[in-house]
């Protein structure tokens, strides 16, 4: 496309494979966990960076749910976070270098979490779901702690809600020259945000603030619909998560993942649910190697 934005194919999709490397060297991603009854999602976003290939995957968990997050992992690490201060404790491990947050936290533990979450502006975060709803009423707040290293992962309703002014200009029918397009806004709100914007949908936008873009289009023949089920936001986020982890830009990591996401859907067809995207990715993942 013109202007400097491009259609994500297969050929454009990155993955790092290190013969020499160790569960270190591939990274280390932390999945901040909801309360009792509300882990699901955060299990879900760690399945999938786990699959995608960080080295090592902790929840953290407060600790009502902490029985109930034993009782469903077996790969993937645990750690106890009740609140800010374990967190900044958790994070002292310099080897944690991406993080997660937002599927299923809840809006107070988003509010309580996210200054420790993103107080390092060297590590990779990707905000989605309650991240994002947690700051609705004031989205100054949240863009004044973000960094360049973030990445926020919006459908339409939470965009709406962060960038309120830019959803508008969508709206607004055009008299004249080019419309106001879905890449004018994920760039605008890149931009303000000053970090990664993943503008999701059929035709999601991916902008970075310098203006960089990217469109994943799962249309036509690479239609998807399966992908509207629950949970499958928040292994989306877990595949960009494990990618941050494996050292990809956060451009990078969204556009990668993004695609992925659609492949693994593709892959399966059908019948699909959330928890059956992580385990197609060792056959897509198969596949593009064989045509490398």
């Amino acid at each position: 496309m013109n202007d400097g934005v491009v259609m994500i194919s297969r050929e454009d999709v990155q993955f790092l494979g290190k013969a020499d490397g160790h569960k270190f060297s591939h990274g280390h991603a932390l999945i901040l966990s909801g309360p009792s009854g509300k882990t699901g999602a955060a299990r879900l976003a760690a399945r999938g960076a786990l699959r995608i290939g960080a080295g090592l995957v902790t929840l953290g968990v407060p600790k009502d749910a902490a029985m109930e997050v034993a009782s469903q992992i077996t790969s993937i690490m645990m750690s106890e976070v009740e609140d800010a201060e374990d967190l900044a404790e958790v994070l002292q491990d310099d080897r944690i270098n991406a993080l997660c947050i937002g599927p299923g936290l809840g809006l107070e533990r988003v509010q309580a979490l996210s200054p420790v979450a993103l107080n390092n502006p060297k590590r990779g975060v990707v905000l989605d779901a309650d991240a994002l709803t947690a700051f609705a009423d004031d989205p100054a707040t949240l863009f004044d702690i973000l960094h360049k290293n973030c990445v926020l992962t919006p459908h339409g309703g939470e965009f709406a809600r962060l960038f309120p002014d830019i959803f508008e200009n969508l709206n607004v029918q055009a008299t004249k020259g080019p419309a106001y397009s879905k890449v004018d806004a994920t760039r605008d709100a890149a931009k303000r945000a000053g970090c990664t914007v993943l503008f999701k949908g059929p035709d999601t936008v991916i902008a970075s603030p310098s203006g960089v873009c990217a469109i994943n289009a799962a249309l036509r023949e690479r239609s998807a619909p399966w992908l509207a089920t629950a949970g499958s936001g928040d292994v989306l986020a877990g595949f960009i998560t494990g990618l941050l982890a494996r050292g990809f830009s956060p451009q990078a990591a969204a556009e990668t993942g993004a695609w992925l996401h659609v492949e693994c859907a593709r892959a399966f067809g059908p019948g699909l649910i959330a928890e059956d995207l992580p385990e197609q990715l060792p056959k897509v993942l198969r596949e593009l190697e064989r045509e490398g």
